[in-house]
């Protein structure tokens, strides 16, 4: 009697070195409770030292591991051809020394970046002509507009990436996020089609 599955990859999960991978945990499985319990708990990959930071499970080595485990199951796919699996090492022990380092470097840029580009248009030349269509008055340090200006500049970077330090403001993701989540996407395009290539390079070899 044939019995029917329904099997969606998840777009990317997260394991550990030496950690066994079983389909539940790439993918969610539909149908008959008993026959999904042990669909579940079909082996599909232990994380070895040569996967170095990921691996790309295809939909096609998940049916064939259904299918060793009984040939007359109908398994229906739905969604991502592909499960990235990034593999989490020990991260390396914070330090203060060289978070020093990087913050620093980071500021300087980020000053001398917005100095030349308020010195390119001419920030200040626009400052002492407003200065002076407001109050009729020359001055060459006009700093009743400078001060808010800057600390406008400082609370307006702050909405726009809409974080204060680790705090979000809003719900709505930042540009920021965004553009990393598109990159991320966008990477794992490229993890998957290039795992793809491999494979299909290695089926080559093997005929």
């Amino acid at each position: 009697m044939e019995k029917t599955v329904y099997i969606r990859l998840r777009h990317r999960i997260q394991v550990y070195p030496n950690e066994v991978i079983t389909i539940d945990k790439i993918a969610l499985v539909v149908g008959d409770k008993e026959l999904t319990e042990k669909i579940k708990r079909i082996f599909i990959h232990k994380i070895q030292p040569s996967d170095k930071n990921m691996v790309v499970i295809d939909v096609m080595h998940v049916l064939k591991e259904i299918h060793k485990f009984d040939h007359q199951i109908d398994t229906q796919t739905i969604g991502a051809a592909q499960t990235i699996v990034e593999i989490l090492y020990d991260k390396k022990k914070f330090s203060p020394l060289l978070f020093c380092v990087v913050w620093i470097l980071l500021f300087i840029g980020a000053g001398l970046a917005i100095m030349n580009f308020h010195e390119d248009v001419s920030m200040q030349a626009v400052h002492q002509k407003i200065y002076k269509m407001v109050t009729g008055k020359s001055n060459d340090y006009p700093l009743l507009l400078q001060i808010p200006y800057s600390l406008g500049l400082g609370i307006g970077m702050v909405l726009f990436f809409n974080h204060l330090f680790k705090k979000k403001i809003n719900e709505e993701p930042s540009p920021l996020e965004v553009e990393i989540f598109n990159y991320q996407l966008d990477l794992d395009q490229y993890v998957a089609m290039n795992e793809n290539k491999e494979n299909l390079n290695e089926v080559d070899d093997n005929h």
